[in-house]
């Protein structure tokens, strides 16, 4: 029986999960797939739980949040593919010695579609001691609305994932202020399923893990063209050289990991930011959330 394999949104910084599809990677490890993706963001933990889907891939603060707000909640992150965060601060004019504090001075058009970026980068602002309360935030926004905001000088800088950052400087429209991946590791993107799957389906999911383990060291060793071209049909509306360059970035902001085991420092920094932001409280902790067994015997070749 297949594994119904969900995504939450389609988007580049996924593109290792994306590599893993095209090149066949779960078939050559005796995985047979059923690749699906949620209606909504937000629906993909509860589509989960109610057993729409066997396996997601998406943020650990869907995890948290269906912790929080389901009862019964046993989901568990246990292979980790994005370590950093993939989001861009864009502005309409150079800032080269950007800082934090910078952000106090001007109008910032954040992200609508998921909480996670704007709750990484207040509680960045928090441990610079500035408060994001402070900020000049449009928050309502869709990214693409942001993008021609940024071009109009509606707003001064815009938070982005990849393509709108290579299609803005490719048209000399936007700078770059801000690479929230350089705070360090903040784990974005996992595969997650509930415990019992774990139990269940033991062999068929560690085949899953072994293939992403794969995917990461091809990954790893590829250029930014090579993983743009093997995506590429995944994003037949992005062009080839702008795809090339958000590939190219992303790869060289270290975002992809190149092991499935997903460190406890990435866990906690995603859940600190995701409990300063008020998103959750007190948060699932890492032995709660996370089952690195699967990943941890892949790595060690078991």
């Amino acid at each position: 029986m297949a594994i119904k394999l969900q995504e939450s949104l389609r988007a580049i910084f996924y593109a290792p999960f994306y590599v893993a599809l095209a090149r066949e990677a779960f078939r050559a490890e005796g995985v047979t797939i059923e690749f699906v993706s949620s209606p909504r963001p937000q629906d993909a933990a509860v589509r989960l739980m109610n057993g729409a889907v066997d396996v997601c891939w998406g943020g650990p603060m869907r995890v948290m949040d269906t912790y929080q707000n389901v009862p019964g909640c046993d989901i568990v992150s246990f292979a980790e593919v994005v370590t950093r965060d993939p989001f861009l601060l864009l502005g309409r004019t150079p800032k080269p010695n950007f800082r934090l504090a910078d952000l106090l001075n001007v109008t910032l058009a954040t992200v609508s579609e998921v909480p996670t970026p704007w709750m990484c980068l207040q509680h960045d602002l928090r441990i610079a001691g500035l408060d994001p309360d402070k900020v000049k935030r449009v928050a309502g926004q869709t990214m693409a609305e942001n993008m021609a905001a940024l071009q109009a000088g509606r707003v001064d800088v815009i938070q982005v994932f990849e393509p709108f950052p290579s299609l803005l400087l490719a048209s000399n429209a936007a700078h770059i202020w801000y690479e929230q991946a350089n705070r360090g590791p903040t784990s974005y993107t996992t595969f997650y399923a509930r415990r019992g799957m774990l139990k269940e389906r033991r062999d068929e999911l560690k085949r899953m893990v072994r293939a992403i383990a794969k995917t990461e060291q091809w990954v790893a060793g590829a250029s930014g063209s090579d993983i743009a071209t093997a995506i590429s049909r995944y994003f037949t509306d992005v062009p080839k050289p702008i795809l090339d360059a958000a590939c190219t970035r992303y790869k060289a902001l270290g975002i992809w990991s190149t092991t499935p085991v997903m460190p406890r420092a990435g866990y906690d920094r995603l859940r600190d930011g995701l409990v300063s932001g008020g998103f959750v409280s007190p948060g699932a902790t890492f032995e709660e959330a996370v089952d690195n067994s699967l990943a941890e015997e892949v790595v060690a070749g078991r």
